[in-house]
């Protein structure tokens, strides 16, 4: 089911909710209408799985880039260099689940609108913690608000994705990275 999710992931992404039809879903899932009916009640039931999947799946690539033994400073910037390159070629292009969902479909269906937020909301926490670790460590100063740098952040690495599905991401991942770290000093 996983595969067929991540199947389903990729086409939602690339075409939008409302511009993927069931028989795309049967196509990219490799599995009859009847099965999807059965493990599914429509395509939303089938987008809802899709993009709690994707949430998941993004939670762990993020948590991956900074799960090393590093001062958090050198993480921040690990994770920050995970969003500029999921941005660029074909995967920029191809977009992002959250942010799509955010634009398409967040203001007239509120089930999706509480997902998008809590993820965001997440990654906000996440990066808000990885500025606390700094502090703690001594990496970042002290004067940053987390809080504050961490919205700012998240808004940075969305708007990252957004810039990667017009094909406009930057190709200089150091470059990018060094300018957005600016935010901690």
């Amino acid at each position: 089911m996983d595969e067929a999710l991540d199947r389903a992931i990729r086409v939602f992404c690339e075409q939008g909710y409302n511009a993927t039809s069931i028989g795309d879903l049967i196509d990219a899932m490799g599995l009859a209408s009847g099965s999807i009916y059965k493990a599914f009640r429509d395509k939303r039931a089938v987008f809802l799985a899709a993009l709690d999947r994707h949430i998941v799946l993004r939670k762990e690539q993020i948590a991956a880039a900074a799960r090393t033994s590093k001062p958090a400073r050198e993480r921040m910037r690990d994770v920050l260099a995970h969003f500029v390159e999921v941005s660029k070629g074909i995967e920029g292009r191809r977009g992002c689940l959250v942010v799509g969902s955010a634009v398409e479909l967040a203001i007239l269906d509120r089930e999706v609108a509480a997902r998008v937020t809590a993820s965001l909301s997440k990654n906000e926490a996440f990066l808000a913690d990885l500025i606390r670790e700094g502090q703690a460590d001594g990496s970042i100063p002290a004067g940053i608000d987390p809080e504050q740098t961490a919205r700012v952040m998240v808004c940075l690495t969305q708007g990252l994705r957004v810039v990667g599905k017009s094909g406009r991401a930057p190709q200089d991942t150091a470059a990018a990275v060094d300018i957005a770290m600016k935010l901690l000093q």
